[in-house]
């Protein structure tokens, strides 16, 4: 007689928890929408007309076109080891996956985290920058008057209607605003390049790379370290090409090439454009303007004497549209983030919430919505304390985020080493000089401008950085690292089951999955 009770049953095998998660719709953009979406972060006009000045009248001064060069190089360089990691590992959130699957899971929480505050804080950030043109072309074009903030609500409202459609419908919007500043900085500088240059002709040692790092260029109390954290500055947000890796046609293929053609594109780009403005106005009034009253007349001059005071209204009405379009390619970043870090249930219930996909459009509609509450608390939070749209809430932010970025960036390439030679994975990706020698150089370059940003943090911030709340940004940097690390930590202990899975879920994890 069979003793029933002594009877061990064995318990089927838990279900794999990743087979429940909700994924974003496939193969719905291809290799020039992903494209658009990640240069639009970068917005050009915005770095043009914004950054450039700063640079030539604070920074390296004329040598500021020789510093896009150098962050061209570097960028590339970086890009090398990104885009093999990207290669054989393809998620939502790029550098939360990349991170976790060649550091492990703590560092992977950490960057995740970081990357995430970032790019929540970008949209806010550039709302404002975006209300801030708005309230000025409006009074200048039509003599409307409204306060920055019903402008920046529009900006947030019109973000959560477009990001909860189908992404298609975003890359449209975003492509045909970069489309339209793109091919007005283009007509600018090739009317330059015909016109002959300005008074000292077309000044090639401007581009000479020693020039990114002389502060003698005639700029009292210049700042190498300023002029070259701001044309680093200029690139946030390429990375995002990765970002679209589950919604794109043979992500393999394309986040890649994306990723070369977004940072050498733009790299080559910024440096023919600052080039020829810096050409335009010669090297003294260079100077003297981009360090006076009426920076942005660096731009607007040539453009008013060459294309015409049409030009310069066009001008006026792109920085509107680019710093919108800016602005919700951050927010479709905040919310694949969110997205990502949802679904994999590290904090109990947000797989069926943050980490939900929409049953039509494929959209991390959930996700989105929650992005768009907490950018319009912080819009809110500085309009109510009497804070000034761009010198407050563009300039503090967009630090906080771009500091945070930066800091991800760097794990980034640490974690292709420990991807690639550590781990020892793929072995026939890695590679001496891809793998290693690349991410090493573009890690380290990386960390010099984290330096530079610590050392030139009180100029970038301008009249903000008196305030609290920029003095706090190193802290809350700070703060998130950590309380990313002790999640993990406690994840680890607490729920292993749920450890496991940080920053594993991606399009093919099956291969993937080991710690």
């Amino acid at each position: 007689m069979t003793d029933i009770g002594s009877r061990t049953t064995p318990h089927p095998p838990e279900p794999d928890p990743r087979e429940h998660v909700q994924r974003l719709r496939p193969n719905a953009v291809g290799l020039v929408a992903v494209v658009f979406m990640a240069v639009a972060t970068a917005a050009p006009i915005s770095a043009m007309v914004g950054n450039v000045p700063v640079a030539v009248g604070f920074g390296n001064g004329t040598g500021a076109p020789a510093g896009y060069l150098v962050a061209t190089i570097v960028l590339t360089v970086f890009a090398v080891g990104y885009m093999a990691m990207a290669r054989h590992i393809t998620a939502a959130g790029a550098f939360y996956g990349f991170v976790s699957h060649g550091l492990g899971q703590v560092a992977g929480m950490c960057a995740g985290l970081l990357a995430t505050v970032a790019y929540i804080v970008f949209e806010a950030s550039l709302t404002g920058l975006f209300a801030y043109f708005a309230k000025l072309t409006m009074a200048d074009l039509f003599g409307v008057s409204l306060p920055w903030l019903c402008y920046a609500l529009l900006m947030l409202a019109l973000n959560a209607v477009l990001s909860h459609f189908d992404i298609n419908l975003t890359s449209k919007v975003l492509g045909l605003a970069l489309v339209s500043e793109v091919l007005i900085l283009t007509a600018l500088a090739v009317a330059i390049l015909v016109d002959g240059g300005g008074p000292d002709g077309f000044v090639p040692q401007v581009v000479n790379p020693l020039n990114a790092f002389d502060a003698a260029s005639g700029v009292a109390g210049a700042s190498v370290g300023l002029g070259l954290f701001m044309a680093f500055w200029s690139w946030v947000g390429f990375e995002s090409t990765a970002m679209y890796g589950e919604e794109s046609r043979d992500p393999k293929r394309i986040v890649p090439i994306a990723t070369m053609l977004v940072v050498v594109g733009v790299g080559v780009f910024y440096v023919f454009v600052s080039w020829m403005v810096v050409a335009a106005n010669g090297l003294d009034r260079s100077v003297r303007v981009a360090g006076g009253d009426s920076p942005a007349e660096l731009l607007f001059g040539p453009t008013r004497v060459l294309l015409g005071g049409w030009a310069v209204t066009l001008f006026q009405i792109l920085l509107v549209t680019g710093s919108f379009a800016c602005g919700m390619a951050f927010h479709n970043c905040a919310s694949r983030y969110l997205y990502a870090i949802g679904r994999e249930d590290v904090v109990p219930g947000t797989r069926r919430t943050l980490g939900a996909t929409h049953p039509k459009h494929g959209s991390p509609h959930v996700a989105s919505n929650v992005q768009c509450g907490i950018a319009t608390a912080l819009v809110l939070g500085f309009a109510l304390a009497g804070k000034d749209p761009y010198l407050d809430l563009f300039v503090v932010l967009s630090v906080l985020g771009t500091m945070a970025i930066l800091i991800v960036q760097i794990l980034s390439s640490a974690a292709v080493i420990g991807y690639f030679h550590v781990r020892r994975k793929h072995p026939e990706t890695a590679h001496p000089l891809r793998t290693f020698a690349a991410p090493l150089v573009g890690g380290l370059a990386m960390v010099y401008v984290v330096i530079l940003l610590f050392q030139n943090l009180d100029t970038a911030g301008g009249a903000a950085s008196q305030t609290t709340i920029f003095r706090m940004i190193p802290y809350l940097v700070l703060g998130v690292a950590v309380f990313g690390v002790v999640l993990a930590l406690y994840t680890k202990v607490r729920a292993p089951h749920r450890f496991a899975l940080i920053g594993r879920v991606v399009l093919e994890e099956s291969t993937e999955r080991a710690a």
